[in-house]
C-alpha cells in the first residue's frame, strides 16, 4: 500500500468516524427538538382556538345546545396547513366546529393532553384541552411528521456528505503534491547506475526529508568504503601472490632438470598445482577489475569477429583445431572494450574445452540478435542438470576437480556490467550451450 493511500485512509477513516458521530448526535438532537416544536405547535393551535371560544362562549354553548350539524360554525384560522387539523366539540361529544382535513370519524375527545391515536387506519398525534365548556382537539398526521423529519435530515446530512467527499479529494491531491519531493528522490535513485555510490544531492529537499537523505548518503559512503577495501584487498592479494608463484614455478622447472625420474613426476604435479593457483589468482584479479571502476586500456568497441578470434587464440593455444568458428553475421561492432569481451568469451571457451571430451570439438557461433551480438559456445560434454545450471555461475562452484570455479562468474559479471546477458542450457542433442549476448554500438 502506498504512503499516499495509507495517509488518505487514515485521515479519511478518522474524519468519517468524527463527522459520523457528530451527524448522529445532530440528527438525534434535531429529531427531539423537532418533535417538541411540532407538539408546541399543537398546543399553540389549541390555545388560539380556545381564545376564539373565550371571546363569545355563549355563542358556542348555544350552538352545542341547539345541536348544530358538524362544521356549521367554521374556524377561520388556517389550521389545516401541513396536516394540522382542529375540532371543537361539547363535553357531550357533539362537534360544533372543525377545520378541513378532519377525519370523517372525528377526533377523539377522551383524555386530556397528548396522545397518539389510529384513526381510519392512519396514525395521528393529538392534543386535547377543555376550555369554557368546550373540548378543543388539535392533531397532525405522524406520516407528515416523518416526511418533514426526513427532509430536514436530508438537508442537514447533505452538506456533511459533500464536505467529506470534497475533503477526501482535496486530501488526495494535497498528499500527492506533498509527496512529490519523495517521488523525485525515488526517480533520482532509480536512474542511478548500479555501481554509483556517490552522495545524492539535496536539491529542493524539504526539511523533513533532509535527515533521511543524510542517513542515505552516510550509508552510501560506508558501502563505497567497504567495496573499496574489498577491491583493494583482492587486487593487492593477487599482485602479491603473483610474484612468489612465478618464482616457485621457475624453481620447480630448474629442479626438474637436476632430479631423477620420480622426482620429475612429483615436480610436474607441483608445477601443475602452482599453475592452477596462478590461474586462480589471475581470475580473482580479473574479477576484481571487472567489479571495480573500469580500468581497461581501450575504451573503443571492437569488432565481434576479431573478439572471437582473439578469444580462440588465447583459450586454445595448444589445441586450436578443437574450436570451430561459424560467423553468420560479420561486421558487428561491440559497445564495450575489447579486453572485456575477449576475457568473457575466453572463459566460456576454456570452460567448454575443460569439460568436453579430450578430442571433442567446441563450436563457436557468432550471430546478430537485434541490438546485441550473440556468442554461442557449445561443447560435446555431458551437459548439466537443472540444479547444476542454477549454481553454475556461483563463485568457486565447480563440477569435478578441474578449474577454479570463477570462469562463469567472471563472464556473468562482465555481461551484467555492460547490460548484456548470459544464458546456459543443456542442448537437446547433447553438450552444454552457453549464449553470451553483448550490446552493439549504434
Amino acid at each position: 500500500m502506498s504512503l499516499r493511500l495509507r495517509l488518505l485512509l487514515l485521515i479519511g477513516v478518522s474524519l468519517s468516524l468524527l463527522w459520523g458521530g457528530m451527524a448522529w448526535w445532530m440528527q438525534h438532537n434535531l429529531e427531539r427538538q423537532l418533535r417538541i416544536s411540532l407538539d408546541q405547535r399543537l398546543v399553540m393551535a389549541a390555545e388560539m382556538v380556545a381564545g376564539l371560544v373565550a371571546e363569545n362562549p355563549a355563542l358556542w354553548q348555544a350552538a352545542a345546545a341547539r345541536g348544530l350539524p358538524q362544521g356549521r360554525l367554521g374556524i377561520a384560522a388556517p389550521l389545516g396547513a401541513n396536516g394540522l387539523v382542529c375540532e371543537i366539540s361539547s363535553v357531550r361529544g357533539q362537534v360544533v366546529g372543525a377545520t378541513p382535513g378532519v377525519p370523517a370519524a372525528g377526533l377523539p375527545t377522551s383524555g386530556r393532553g397528548f396522545s397518539e391515536r389510529l384513526i381510519n387506519g392512519r396514525p395521528w398525534r393529538t392534543f386535547t384541552v377543555a376550555a369554557h365548556g368546550m373540548v378543543i382537539t388539535t392533531a397532525d398526521l405522524l406520516a407528515e411528521r416523518r416526511n418533514l423529519m426526513s427532509n430536514v435530515m436530508l438537508a442537514a446530512a447533505l452538506p456533511f456528505a459533500v464536505s467529506l467527499v470534497g475533503g477526501l479529494l482535496v486530501l488526495w491531491l494535497g498528499a500527492g503534491r506533498a509527496l512529490l519531493p519523495l517521488e523525485r528522490l525515488r526517480q533520482m535513485l532509480a536512474q542511478r547506475a548500479p555501481d554509483a555510490l556517490d552522495p545524492v544531492p539535496a536539491v529542493d529537499t524539504p526539511r523533513d526529508l533532509q535527515p533521511f537523505l543524510a542517513t542515505l548518503n552516510d550509508m552510501l559512503h560506508r558501502i563505497s568504503a567497504t567495496f573499496s577495501r574489498e577491491r583493494r584487498f583482492t587486487s593487492d592479494a593477487a599482485h602479491e601472490l603473483r610474484t612468489p608463484l612465478t618464482a616457485i614455478k621457475l624453481h620447480l622447472q630448474v629442479l626438474r632438470l637436476s632430479r631423477s625420474e620420480d622426482a620429475a613426476v612429483a615436480l610436474d604435479h607441483a608445477q601443475e598445482g602452482v599453475a592452477r593457483m596462478q590461474h586462480t589468482m589471475e581470475q580473482l584479479l580479473t574479477l576484481a577489475r571487472v567489479e571495480g571502476p573500469c580500468s581497461w586500456d581501450d575504451e573503443e568497441g571492437a569488432e565481434a569477429a576479431q573478439v572471437a578470434r582473439l578469444a580462440m587464440r588465447d583459450a586454445a593455444a595448444s589445441d586450436a583445431q578443437r574450436i570451430t568458428l561459424d560467423e553468420r553475421d560479420a561486421g558487428m561492432r561491440l559497445a564495450l572494450p575489447q579486453a572485456l569481451a575477449v576475457t568473457a568469451l575466453r572463459n566460456l571457451l576454456d570452460n567448454a574445452l575443460r569439460h568436453g571430451p579430450p578430442q571433442g570439438c567446441v563450436q563457436l557461433t557468432l550471430e546478430a540478435n537485434g541490438e546485441q551480438a550473440c556468442f554461442i559456445v557449445r561443447d560435446a560434454g555431458p551437459g548439466m542438470a537443472e540444479q547444476e545450471l542454477a549454481r553454475a555461475t556461483e563463485r568457486f562452484w565447480r563440477r569435478g576437480e578441474g578449474g577454479s570455479g570463477l570462469g562463469l562468474s567472471i563472464v556473468l559479471a562482465i555481461a551484467t556490467r555492460v547490460n548484456g546477458t548470459l544464458a546456459l542450457r543443456s542442448h537437446p542433442d547433447g553438450g552444454l550451450e552457453a549464449r553470451l549476448s553483448l550490446p552493439l554500438r549504434p
